[in-house]
């Protein structure tokens, strides 16, 4: 009996190997657009990262020399600006600017301003001058920043230690 010839294949047609590559360059695509994906945000999070934590150092410089000094109790009124007598025995103010979105420090003994935080496009100071003497005896901080869009609110409170009853 004879046994049937099977034909069988030693290679690739080119038709298969074109499907193949239009399938590899299809899967290649969404990869590249799914990593180019994570890296803006990426590079997203650590600008607000950046902008959030400089926001917090002077933060955090405010609060320590407002809880040493004393808080001036005439401009309580003043929401964007707030002036302290420093337990050194100098003055500074803290100010934002609307107009170039920068909280500052001004040393008024030498009239010097410096940046603490940029990139701030609100802030108040909320000063409470409910003790007996009418000084302040509180300020409450919000700052809110923003980079590429996205705002972050951070905030902070400090009790002045050196009220004068």
């Amino acid at each position: 009996m004879l046994k049937p010839h099977i034909k069988t294949s030693a290679g690739v047609s080119l038709v298969e190997l074109l499907i193949v590559l239009a399938i590899m360059a299809l899967l290649l695509t969404s990869l590249a657009a799914a990593f180019n994906a994570s890296v803006i945000n990426y590079r997203q999070n650590e600008d607000i990262f950046k902008t959030v934590n400089s926001a917090r150092q002077a933060l955090c410089r405010m609060t320590t020399q407002i809880r040493t000094g004393l808080v001036d109790p005439n401009d309580v009124a003043d929401q964007s600006t707030c002036q302290v007598l420093c337990s050194d025995g100098s003055e500074i103010l803290y100010w934002y600017s609307e107009d170039d979105d920068i909280l500052y420090l001004r040393d008024l003994s030498s009239g010097s301003d410096y940046v603490l935080c940029d990139n701030v496009v609100a802030l108040t100071f909320k000063k409470d001058n409910s003790s007996p003497s009418g000084d302040v005896k509180s300020v409450q901080i919000s700052m809110t920043v923003e980079k590429d869009d996205i705002q972050k609110i951070v905030s902070a409170a400090a009790v002045v230690r050196k009220i004068i009853y």
